[in-house]
């Protein structure tokens, strides 16, 4: 089965709309996981007006771990004035998927 990486973060500075136009500019964290092996699909889901969670889809767990580092590096360096992660950031393998049809 496939794993998640999954993380919040508290938006700190500007909006949601400002944080959707960063990580979808050439060269993102989004941009990253695409040249990582095993990348599935990523996410982004507004949990409230100033929190977010990501969410990425990899086929292994090391490769959902080697995304927890890339990410974590890319926001350190990009965005550690904008948002502020609030969970730790986890890989954890899917048991169960129900996908209607």
């Amino acid at each position: 089965m496939d794993h998640l990486r999954v993380a919040t973060f508290d938006v700190m500075s500007g909006t949601l709309e400002d944080l959707v136009e960063v990580i979808q500019q050439p060269g993102s964290f989004v941009d990253i996981f695409h040249a990582l092996p095993g990348f599935k699909s990523y996410s982004l889901l507004e949990v409230s007006p100033t929190q977010v969670m990501s969410i990425s889809v990899w086929e292994t767990h090391e490769e959902a771990e080697e995304a927890i580092a890339a990410s974590a590096e890319w926001v350190a360096v990009n965005m550690s004035e904008t948002v502020k992660r609030t969970s730790n950031t986890s890989a954890a393998e899917i048991l169960v998927v129900n996908a209607g049809e």
